[in-house]
């Protein structure tokens, strides 16, 4: 357990129950599409920061991999092509639908996370 950041767990956590909150109680336009995305990316971030020692730089870059991978099988409609897309849960955490808001809401959320990081850095 000396790996783990605990900063950055309890900040993924806080998170998670957010994320968790917009999906059980949220169902607009705005909020759980988007802003949902913006705080997805950052949440991933921050879980991989917790077990990582690589660079903050890299794990933005493989958050934002995995982000768009995941949206790019949504364009694909990959849980159609494998018959789980009548699994409920499957849909709720890969989504089921490609949008370009969400690949600009996933960058969003690095940069915001990248911004911060670095200006703790200069100062």
């Amino acid at each position: 357990m000396k790996n783990i950041n605990k900063t950055y767990l309890v900040i993924s956590i806080l998170l998670l129950i957010v994320e968790i909150i917009i999906a059980l109680f949220v169902n607009d336009q705005f909020i759980r599409p988007i802003f949902g995305d913006y705080l997805a990316s950052i949440l991933l971030f921050y879980m991989i920061a917790t077990f990582s020692k690589i660079s903050e730089n890299k794990i933005a870059l493989i958050t934002l991999l995995i982000s768009y991978t995941i949206e790019i099988l949504q364009y694909i409609h990959i849980l159609e092509l494998l018959h789980l897309d009548k699994i409920k849960i499957l849909n709720i955490v890969l989504g089921n639908s490609f949008s370009w808001t969400d690949m600009l809401a996933y960058t969003l959320g690095i940069l915001t996370v990248l911004l911060i990081h670095n200006h703790k850095k200069l100062q």
